[in-house]
Protein backbone atom coordinates (compact mmCIF):
# COMPACT_ATOMS: atom_id res chain seq x y z
CA UNK A 1 0.00 0.00 0.00
CA UNK A 2 1.50 3.62 -0.88
CA UNK A 3 -0.01 5.46 1.93
CA UNK A 4 1.90 2.79 4.20
CA UNK A 5 5.16 3.38 2.84
CA UNK A 6 6.19 6.86 4.75
CA UNK A 7 4.93 4.65 7.97
CA UNK A 8 7.14 1.45 7.36
CA UNK A 9 10.30 3.91 6.75
CA UNK A 10 9.66 5.16 9.77
CA UNK A 11 9.22 2.18 11.11
CA UNK A 12 12.32 0.59 9.94
CA UNK A 13 14.42 4.31 11.45
CA UNK A 14 12.84 3.25 14.69
CA UNK A 15 13.45 -0.52 14.44
CA UNK A 16 17.49 0.87 13.82
CA UNK A 17 17.63 2.98 16.47
CA UNK A 18 16.29 6.49 15.63
CA UNK A 19 14.00 7.13 18.99
CA UNK A 20 12.69 10.05 17.20
CA UNK A 21 11.18 8.26 14.07
CA UNK A 22 8.50 7.65 16.60
CA UNK A 23 8.09 11.24 16.75
CA UNK A 24 7.22 11.42 12.92
CA UNK A 25 5.46 8.36 13.23
CA UNK A 26 2.66 9.10 15.68
CA UNK A 27 0.89 11.98 14.09
CA UNK A 28 1.04 9.53 10.84
CA UNK A 29 -1.12 6.72 12.72
CA UNK A 30 -3.02 8.42 15.56
CA UNK A 31 -6.13 8.18 14.05
CA UNK A 32 -5.69 4.81 13.96
CA UNK A 33 -4.68 4.44 17.45
CA UNK A 34 -7.42 6.94 18.85
CA UNK A 35 -10.00 4.69 16.75
CA UNK A 36 -8.41 1.67 18.07
CA UNK A 37 -8.16 3.38 22.16
CA UNK A 38 -12.07 4.06 21.23
CA UNK A 39 -12.95 0.72 20.27
CA UNK A 40 -11.72 -1.01 23.59
CA UNK A 41 -13.12 1.50 25.79
CA UNK A 42 -16.57 1.34 24.33
CA UNK A 43 -16.16 -2.38 26.22
CA UNK A 44 -15.01 -0.86 29.77
CA UNK A 45 -17.23 -0.07 32.18
CA UNK A 46 -19.14 3.01 32.62
CA UNK A 47 -17.36 5.70 34.48
CA UNK A 48 -13.94 3.96 33.52
CA UNK A 49 -10.92 6.85 34.95
CA UNK A 50 -9.16 5.87 31.40
CA UNK A 51 -10.22 8.02 28.31
CA UNK A 52 -8.71 6.82 25.02
CA UNK A 53 -6.33 9.73 24.56
CA UNK A 54 -4.74 8.76 27.94
CA UNK A 55 -4.38 5.70 26.63
CA UNK A 56 -3.27 6.59 23.21
CA UNK A 57 -0.36 8.07 25.06
CA UNK A 58 0.47 5.54 27.36
CA UNK A 59 0.54 3.08 24.60
CA UNK A 60 3.29 5.87 22.81
CA UNK A 61 5.30 5.93 26.05
CA UNK A 62 5.37 2.00 26.81
CA UNK A 63 6.25 1.66 22.71
CA UNK A 64 9.15 4.42 23.73
CA UNK A 65 10.41 2.35 26.34
CA UNK A 66 11.39 -0.56 23.72
CA UNK A 67 14.94 -1.73 23.58
CA UNK A 68 14.81 -3.72 20.30
CA UNK A 69 11.50 -2.61 18.20
CA UNK A 70 11.07 -4.78 15.37
CA UNK A 71 8.10 -3.75 13.17
CA UNK A 72 7.67 -5.17 9.86
CA UNK A 73 4.44 -3.46 8.36
CA UNK A 74 1.76 -0.74 9.54
CA UNK A 75 -0.26 -3.95 10.63
CA UNK A 76 2.19 -5.07 12.67
CA UNK A 77 2.73 -2.11 14.25
CA UNK A 78 -0.86 -1.83 14.81
CA UNK A 79 -1.47 -5.62 16.31
CA UNK A 80 1.49 -4.46 19.09
CA UNK A 81 -0.18 -1.25 19.89
CA UNK A 82 -3.47 -3.48 20.19
CA UNK A 83 -1.44 -5.93 22.63
CA UNK A 84 -0.09 -3.11 24.49
CA UNK A 85 -3.26 -1.46 24.80
CA UNK A 86 -5.23 -4.85 26.03
CA UNK A 87 -2.14 -5.10 28.44
CA UNK A 88 -2.99 -1.49 30.13
CA UNK A 89 -6.56 -2.23 30.15
CA UNK A 90 -5.73 -5.35 32.45
CA UNK A 91 -3.10 -3.49 34.21
CA UNK A 92 -6.26 -1.15 34.90
CA UNK A 93 -8.61 -3.51 36.03
CA UNK A 94 -6.68 -5.34 38.05
CA UNK A 95 -5.74 -2.73 40.55
CA UNK A 96 -9.11 -1.79 40.35
CA UNK A 97 -10.09 -5.23 41.54
CA UNK A 98 -7.32 -5.26 44.16
CA UNK A 99 -8.58 -1.79 45.23
CA UNK A 100 -12.09 -3.10 45.58
CA UNK A 101 -11.01 -6.12 47.56
CA UNK A 102 -8.83 -4.15 50.38
CA UNK A 103 -9.59 -0.54 49.12
CA UNK A 104 -10.74 0.04 52.97
CA UNK A 105 -14.71 -0.22 51.59
CA UNK A 106 -17.02 -2.51 54.04
CA UNK A 107 -17.44 -5.74 52.09
CA UNK A 108 -21.33 -6.44 50.93
CA UNK A 109 -22.90 -9.27 52.94
CA UNK A 110 -22.99 -12.93 50.96
CA UNK A 111 -26.68 -12.79 50.10
CA UNK A 112 -26.71 -9.21 48.67
CA UNK A 113 -22.95 -10.63 46.61
CA UNK A 114 -24.73 -13.25 45.10
CA UNK A 115 -27.12 -11.24 43.42
CA UNK A 116 -24.84 -8.21 41.92
CA UNK A 117 -24.07 -8.61 38.62
CA UNK A 118 -20.40 -9.70 37.30
CA UNK A 119 -18.28 -6.23 37.26
CA UNK A 120 -16.68 -5.03 34.28
CA UNK A 121 -13.08 -5.40 35.34
CA UNK A 122 -13.89 -8.76 36.30
CA UNK A 123 -15.13 -9.73 33.05
CA UNK A 124 -11.92 -8.22 31.25
CA UNK A 125 -9.78 -10.38 33.74
CA UNK A 126 -11.60 -13.58 33.17
CA UNK A 127 -11.11 -13.03 29.22
CA UNK A 128 -7.30 -12.30 29.74
CA UNK A 129 -6.94 -15.28 32.05
CA UNK A 130 -8.59 -17.18 29.10
CA UNK A 131 -6.48 -16.32 26.51
CA UNK A 132 -3.42 -15.96 28.28
CA UNK A 133 -4.38 -20.18 28.86
CA UNK A 134 -5.01 -20.41 25.21
CA UNK A 135 -1.35 -18.38 24.46
CA UNK A 136 0.07 -21.51 26.92
CA UNK A 137 -1.90 -24.28 24.55
CA UNK A 138 -1.61 -22.45 21.15
CA UNK A 139 0.28 -19.36 20.62
CA UNK A 140 -1.00 -18.85 17.29
CA UNK A 141 -4.50 -18.89 17.80
CA UNK A 142 -4.33 -16.72 20.79
CA UNK A 143 -2.29 -13.90 18.66
CA UNK A 144 -4.50 -14.03 16.22
CA UNK A 145 -7.70 -13.95 18.41
CA UNK A 146 -5.93 -10.68 20.10
CA UNK A 147 -4.99 -9.33 16.79
CA UNK A 148 -8.89 -9.54 15.19
CA UNK A 149 -11.17 -8.83 18.29
CA UNK A 150 -8.39 -6.18 20.11
CA UNK A 151 -6.61 -4.96 17.70
CA UNK A 152 -9.06 -4.81 15.05
CA UNK A 153 -6.94 -6.70 12.00
CA UNK A 154 -8.03 -8.47 9.18
CA UNK A 155 -7.11 -11.53 8.18
CA UNK A 156 -5.07 -10.56 5.47
CA UNK A 157 -3.53 -7.70 7.76
CA UNK A 158 -2.74 -10.65 10.49
CA UNK A 159 -1.45 -13.09 7.49
CA UNK A 160 0.58 -10.97 6.72
CA UNK A 161 2.25 -10.51 10.44
CA UNK A 162 2.25 -13.85 11.07
CA UNK A 163 3.65 -14.88 7.58
CA UNK A 164 0.62 -17.87 7.19
CA UNK A 165 -2.08 -17.96 4.91
CA UNK A 166 -5.49 -16.29 5.18
CA UNK A 167 -7.33 -19.63 4.79
CA UNK A 168 -4.48 -20.70 8.03
CA UNK A 169 -5.88 -17.44 9.75
CA UNK A 170 -9.63 -18.34 9.12
CA UNK A 171 -9.33 -21.81 10.10
CA UNK A 172 -6.68 -21.29 13.86
CA UNK A 173 -9.32 -18.16 14.29
CA UNK A 174 -12.39 -20.08 14.11
CA UNK A 175 -11.23 -22.92 16.32
CA UNK A 176 -8.96 -20.47 19.19
CA UNK A 177 -12.44 -18.28 19.69
CA UNK A 178 -14.43 -21.53 20.16
CA UNK A 179 -11.29 -22.98 22.66
CA UNK A 180 -12.45 -19.38 24.41
CA UNK A 181 -15.93 -19.18 24.42
CA UNK A 182 -15.96 -22.53 25.92
CA UNK A 183 -13.11 -22.03 28.36
CA UNK A 184 -15.30 -18.85 29.16
CA UNK A 185 -18.45 -20.26 29.64
CA UNK A 186 -17.13 -23.46 31.63
CA UNK A 187 -15.33 -21.19 34.21
CA UNK A 188 -18.54 -19.19 34.95
CA UNK A 189 -17.22 -15.86 33.03
CA UNK A 190 -17.54 -13.01 31.46
CA UNK A 191 -21.31 -13.01 32.24
CA UNK A 192 -23.68 -10.69 30.15
CA UNK A 193 -24.35 -7.10 32.64
CA UNK A 194 -27.99 -6.77 32.89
Amino acid sequence: MLQDQPITILLNQFAAGDKTAIDRLVPLIYPELKKLARSYMRNERPGHTLQPTALVHEVYARLLKQDQPDYRSRAHFMGVAAQVMRQILIDHARTHQAEKRGGGVAGLPLELAERASVPRPRAVIAVDDALSELARNDPIKAKLVEMRFFGGMTAEESAEVLGITVADVRRHLRVGQAWLQRELEWTGGPKKEA
